[in-house]
């Protein structure tokens, strides 16, 4: 794959783009499908989370079945489920099927993301890496951002379900071109760990069923201190099974590594704060200032623009200056941006006052996203970079799924939909917590390596050294 790494590069932002689009893409359009279809803010919440959650937990078996039976092969298949996928979403006839095809499409994006960064990491040597890197979160950041810029277009422009159509012809012509211009590539041949995959699955829907469920039914009802319950009790048998099987689909021994380990958790809260509050700013700007969905979408672009110079910059840089500086920094940069909205945000507020946050959260995700994934897939041996590409997709995606899950508990005891001034009390809670969650990002990152580590560690040796 080093003898054309360009077209490797071109085929996964493809493929990465159109994945990381639609975990939030449907965000501007919410209030549309609330209408259409006749959702509760339970369902439109899960119209989410089921795409997150099925992306989250499959990811690790997905980049496992890549490593045994071939990774360009699996990311072709993935997009060809991806698709299909998309197509029931447009079809869809009520907000129950709609959810189900969501959970579909997250199982393709399982396959399509963690394999198309596999691809990309061996495609590129150690000193190169990192650039592609950076261009490859530039792409894939500017659609978590700019999905509902795209959504609120396609929405008001044409109607809600092409926010779906649009991702089938995309995908059945990225197929073909990464068939003949992505060599195949193997890892090592393991067993998918389907018991792994149960107690994961188990963990991750008890936990967020009662964040969804806590204040409709009362955060001490036995439901929900059930669904606490068992998703604890999974989780430990998760992390108890994972120790002992001898084919993990989370090997825990990568969690040795501190780079490793620090990155993932950065990540973690990166992603909590940055899915829940784009799910909740777009809201803000239509319900509370009645903007319509492309104008919505047209508001948020400073949050957006800043992804097109900043992170093919860090790129560029962090292997001479290391990945540590710009993930603390960026995550500070975002609870700063965040922290700001949340202190001005009112029903009256002035858009041009929320200008410069939104820049500022921009640039901090911008900074912080390729510094994290470059120190996350670098401190990997080669052979466990299927598994390690797995593990830290799959963190990112449950950090969104939890991140929405948890704000939308806050949102909903400090506020609601009743009325504007009752929306933004719920908001600017919500997005406070944002910020706070961004903050133990950046105490997270403090264990991500400085120059002196990067500049002198191979591809071939980090892992021995970082463990």
């Amino acid at each position: 794959m080093r003898k054309r790494p360009g077209w490797v590069l071109a085929v996964a932002s493809i493929a990465s783009l159109m994945v990381a689009l639609d975990a939030l893409v449907v965000t501007t359009a919410l209030p549309t499908i609330r209408v259409h279809l006749g959702a509760s803010i339970e369902q439109l919440e899960w119209t989410v989370n089921a795409y997150t959650l099925s992306f989250a937990v499959l990811l690790t078996g997905g980049a496992a079945l890549g490593d045994r039976f071939g990774r360009r092969r699996l990311f072709a298949a993935g997009l060809g489920l991806f698709s299909l996928a998309s197509a029931a979403c447009a079809l869809a006839p009520s907000v129950g099927a709609l959810i189900v095809s969501r959970a579909v499409q997250g199982a393709g994006a399982a396959l399509v993301m963690p394999l198309g960064l596999t691809l990309l990491t061996a495609a590129y040597p150690a000193e190169r890496r990192a650039r592609a890197l950076g261009i490859f979160s530039g792409i894939t950041g500017l659609a978590v951002l700019g999905g509902p810029v795209i959504g609120g277009a396609i929405t008001q422009g044409i109607a809600w379900q092409w926010i779906f159509w649009i991702n089938v012809p995309i995908g059945l012509l990225t197929i073909p071109l990464a068939l003949r211009r992505v060599e195949e590539s193997y890892g090592p041949r393991t067993a998918p760990d389907i018991a792994g995959l149960a107690l994961v699955t188990g963990a991750a829907l008890g936990i967020v069923w009662g964040l969804v469920r806590g204040n409709s039914v009362g955060w001490g009802s036995v439901e929900v201190i059930a669904a606490f319950a068992v998703g604890a009790l999974l989780a430990c048998g998760f992390v108890l099974w994972e120790r002992r099987t001898p084919e993990p689909m989370l090997p825990l021994g990568l969690f040795a590594s501190r780079p490793f380990s620090s990155g993932n958790a950065a990540m973690f809260f990166l992603c909590t704060a940055l899915y829940g509050a784009v799910f909740f700013m777009a809201q803000f700007l239509q319900t509370v200032q009645h903007h319509g969905p492309l104008d919505a979408g047209i508001r948020l672009l400073p949050w957006t623009a800043t992804l097109f110079i900043v992170a093919p910059i860090t790129g560029a840089r962090i292997s001479r200056i290391g990945e540590r500086p710009f993930a603390v920094a960026g995550l500070l940069l975002q609870a700063a941006g965040m922290g700001w909205i949340a202190l001005i945000a009112s029903p009256d507020v002035a858009y041009w006052r929320l200008v410069a946050p939104l820049a500022i959260a921009g640039c901090g995700v911008s900074m912080a996203m390729p510094a994290i994934q470059s120190a996350v897939m670098g401190s990997v041996a080669p052979a466990s970079i299927g598994k390690a590409s797995g593990a830290f997709n799959m963190l990112r995606q449950l950090g969104g799924a939890f991140g929405i899950a948890t704000l939308v508990a806050v949102f909903t005891g400090a506020g609601s939909y009743g009325s504007a001034q009752l929306f933004s009390d719920g908001f600017t809670a919500a997005i406070g917590v944002a910020a706070g969650l961004s903050l133990l990002g950046a105490i997270a990152s403090v264990g991500l390596p400085m120059k002196a580590r990067v500049a002198t560690v191979s591809a071939s040796n980090v892992s021995e050294i970082a463990a």
